[in-house]
């Protein structure tokens, strides 16, 4: 219109005092100028997409056939309305957690139309506000929607609008993919990326269906000038390729309830704060299942209309597939307690398939060989944010793992460099186990470690079979091995399993059983080895070979059959509350024992309870313990024996020897937990139960606890069995696989190492500060009584003799904590201060009495004394 009005003065002076011919020829001057100052026609959606290929489904795509842009088609009944995001990793550097169908980040989003711009918003489901309360008119006030991507369409219709999203998918906005590491981290310090290149990526898949729509990106990453070019799996770290896949899917319209969660039982879930309650516990929390209904409601055991259906990919060795097929089979068992029959189905995917394994209405279970495996069998799934109901859901197993064959050699220089020791920084200490109980919920789905764990127990399993029953035909020893493998790959497989169900961790369920139990097949058979599949147990490896029970359980425990009999019981929705009550009241069974990885005690400060720990088994730790130990120092001679074979190196006898140790070091992580440990009840008021929520453990059993640790750990004694052995050590030499780093073995190292790590847990702030806080309700095992008990354990051996290396080093860093404990500025409360100076007084008057030793050994104790006398003379 402004265009138009500035012509008129034009044309008027053009006309004025020309002729009739001049007249004609400025209208047509004006003519042409009005079209070139003409706004553009709009283009049309038609002709936007002239050169590209149409993917229709939940959203419709155009590709473009020419530049490979990808423009997004919103209709105008999309606009508005929830959908989910979920992200894959398809491919990258493991490293990264980069792995092949890693399940990465799930969210509710909407798109909305502002202005001339299309909006892609993230939803916040952190908050419930009841309807009926008038608060619920002010929700979400202070909460805003994330805006993750804005852009102009590009065109319109009457039905909907053009977008271009390469902004959206060749980027990102969606799943940011570089990690973020802290300022203080030194340059080089891990393999980092550089800079996403967009003009290198492009889309490999855009496929659309009509629930979900899939778009899978190579994203191209440079770094000019990397300082550190990762490992073999980098093939130039100067140019990195991530594959992703982005999805959209439609949040599904059924009659699915939220169910609560409890924290009685272990299920993975969201958390979601009733900001109209004024309850002490206010909570909407809701756990993760899958859909499943009855197709018959009336009976009490009915097939589900839509079973759980797992396919086995066609990447798994043939030999494991029927295997696996059967383990998957066997929570059946669990799920008749929840009134469904088949309701998992397992089914092997043929190699003439055409349907691809990365669609996310497959569950797959897949086996891959990674050169850096971030995790040795993982098994996630992602839900709907609004409701708990799972969607999707993948296992992926590594090679080595599933075979049973980790990767051990921690004997060049394994010791005190690669521990957090806490009396040195005690703050520091304390804060790391803080941050990671709080972040540990989030993170923890992609954190399973259980094949990794369980693959060092299945090795030490062989280790006893060679070792043990030497004298059994060789073809007896195969049938051995074969059985335990199939036991270990139907742990493997169930454990993964659960997760996909929405189980997560119960690392309190190894307590079910009694020593003398353990190898008693017709309970073994019956209830299994533990209480659940998703325990980290210690394998069973009886020391009478002629009594070898079940090496692992094989069958869904008591309390897995009373998790998923409260996860996927149907009710109607006025018999819920009342009929998980019912079901919960039975947690005070000891067989339905739970606690998980925010409970337990596997680092060193972390956890209370030591009945919730990894490697552990049965409910006398301290029997099975010393068990162990003693199977461990009788296998150590034999080792050389069995393992040196001829024509072959000394790698074998190595890993074997290393593999022992590591169970040693479990026994000594267990046992030192009950020292200053505190039991938990988490059972409600009004249950059955006869203990209070928090018992310290008993004086007598803690102080049995540390008399082993004194007999296995800490004595001169404790490692004789292994001497002979040393000089055997040897690694196999590949290229310059030990340049910089000498070949010889180090077992001072190895040994420290381990006796430090137990000295970690029972010297760490939150372990001293619980000891004198629990006194106040039922503990009476005090600070000082348990820093003298621990220095007679380190000391009182060798007071009249030479004092050997590994009890030198022992020694030496036992003052050296015990001094930084009396000097710390924070961390530790004044009982553990004053108790540890009264430790130090006490030996410093013991080795003044000391007699007898050679130079070294009166060297060794005019050290300490020189450390103990600057410490006092500080303080």
């Amino acid at each position: 219109m402004k265009k138009t009005l500035l012509l008129l003065p034009l044309v008027v002076l053009l006309s004025m005092g020309v002729s009739a011919q001049d007249k004609k020829k400025a209208l047509a001057t004006a003519d042409s100028l009005k079209k070139v100052l003409a706004p553009p026609a709009k283009v049309g959606i038609a002709e936007k997409i002239k050169s590209s290929k149409k993917i229709d489904g939940l959203f419709t795509l155009y590709k473009d056939t020419v530049t490979g842009s990808l423009q997004l088609y919103i209709k105008k009944g999309q606009l508005d309305k929830d959908y989910i995001y979920q992200s894959f990793s398809m491919g990258g550097p493991t490293t990264l957690y980069l792995n092949q169908n890693m399940i990465r980040n799930t969210m509710l989003f909407y798109v909305k139309k502002r202005n001339d711009k299309i909006e892609f918003l993230q939803k916040n489901t952190s908050f419930y506000y009841d309807k009926n309360n008038p608060v619920s008119k002010a929700a979400n006030v202070d909460v805003s929607d994330a805006v993750f991507y804005s852009d102009k369409f590009s065109a319109e219709d009457k039905d909907g609008y053009l977008v271009s999203v390469d902004g959206l998918f060749i980027g990102d906005k969606l799943d940011p993919i570089k990690p973020v590491y802290p300022p203080t981290m030194p340059p080089g310090a891990v393999f980092n990326l550089g800079n996403l290149n967009t003009s290198k990526s492009n889309y490999t898949k855009v496929r659309s269906f009509p629930h979900n729509t899939d778009v899978v990106v190579d994203l191209a990453y440079d770094n000019p000038v990397p300082m550190n070019t990762g490992g073999k799996d980098i093939t130039d770290a100067r140019y990195v390729r991530i594959k992703m896949q982005h999805s959209f899917l439609e949040v599904p319209k059924n009659d699915f309830r939220p169910r609560r969660d409890d924290p009685r039982v272990g299920y993975f879930g969201a958390e979601v704060d009733d900001l109209t309650s004024i309850s002490s516990t206010p909570y909407k929390d809701f756990i993760s299942r899958w859909y499943l209904k009855k197709k018959d409601p009336n009976a009490k055991l009915s097939e589900p209309v839509a079973p759980i259906v797992f396919w086995i990919e066609n990447t798994t060795p043939f030999e494991y597939r029927e295997i696996i097929k059967e383990a998957g089979e066997k929570w059946n068992e669990a799920f008749e307690k929840a009134g469904f029959k088949n309701a998992v189905v397992m089914k092997i995917q043929p190699d003439t398939a055409t349907w691809d394994p990365a669609d996310i209405s497959y569950n797959v279970i897949r086996w891959v060989s990674s050169a850096y495996p971030s995790y040795g069998a993982i098994g996630p799934s992602f839900f709907n944010p609004l409701t708990g109901q799972i969607l999707g859901a993948d296992i992926t197993v590594e090679w080595r793992s599933g075979a049973g064959t980790p990767v051990l050699d921690d004997l060049f220089n394994a010791g005190k460099a690669s521990l957090q020791l806490p009396w040195e920084n005690p703050a520091a200490a304390i804060a790391a186990d803080q941050q990671h109980n709080n972040g540990f919920s989030k993170s923890h789905m992609a954190s399973c470690n259980l094949a990794h764990e369980l693959g060092m127990q299945y090795q030490t399993g062989i280790t006893a079979i060679e070792a043990l029953d030497a004298d059994a035909p060789e073809a007896v020893r195969a049938d051995q091995v074969r059985e335990m493998h199939k036991q270990f790959l139907y742990y493997l497989i169930m454990h993964e399993m659960g997760h996909t169900l929405g189980l997560n961790h119960n690392m309190k369920a190894s307590q079910m059983l009694s020593p003398k139990e353990m190898n008693d097949v017709s309970i073994t058979h019956k209830i299994g080895l533990q209480g659940s599949v998703m325990d980290y147990p210690a394998i069973n490896v009886s020391s009478d070979r002629s009594k070898q029970g079940d090496y692992y359980t094989t069958k869904a425990g008591p309390y897995d059959w009373w998790a998923i009999e409260y996860g996927y019981t149907p009710f109607t929705e006025s018999e819920e509350e009342a009929g998980l009550n019912k079901i919960l009241s039975r947690s005070t069974d000891p067989q339905l024992a739970f606690g998980n990885d925010a409970d337990d005690m596997r680092s060193p400060g972390g956890g209370i309870d030591p009945r919730v720990n990894i490697n552990d088994h049965t409910n006398d730790m301290v029997t099975y313990g010393e068990d162990r130990f003693k199977l461990i120092n009788t296998m150590m001679p034999k080792l050389k024996e069995r393992f040196s074979k001829p024509n072959q190196s000394y790698q074998e006898l190595r890993v074997r020897y290393g593999q022992l140790n590591g169970q040693r070091n479990s026994m000594a992580a267990a046992l030192s937990r009950f020292i200053g440990g505190v039991y938990v009840d988490r059972s409600f008021v009004g249950q059955d139960t006869k203990t209070t929520p928090f018992t310290p453990v008993p004086v007598a059993y803690q102080k049995k606890a540390l008399d082993l640790l004194g007999k296995y750990v800490f004595a001169p004694d404790a490692f004789d069995s292994d001497t002979e052995l040393f000089p055997y050590l040897q690694i196999q030499r590949r290229g310059f696989n030990f340049f910089g780093n000498n070949e010889d073995i180090k077992p001072l190292n190895s040994f420290m190492s381990m006796q430090l790590s137990t000295l970690a847990q029972i010297l760490h702030p939150n372990t001293l500060n619980r000891i004198s806080n629990s006194g106040l309700y039922g503990n009476k095992y005090s600070v000082a009584s348990v820093m003298s008990d621990l220095s007679e354990d380190i000391f009182e051996a060798d007071l009249k003799s030479n004092v050997n290396a590994f009890r030198q080093n022992l020694q030496t860093e036992f003052i050296k904590a015990t001094i930084a404990i009396v000097g710390a500025p924070a961390g530790y409360d004044n009982p553990s201060k004053a108790a540890a100076l009264a430790t130090l007084i006490k030996v410093k008057e013991q080795l003044a009495g000391a007699s007898g030793g050679d130079e070294q050994t009166k060297a060794h104790r005019v050290n300490l004394i020189f450390l103990i006398d600057k410490a006092l003379s500080v303080n």
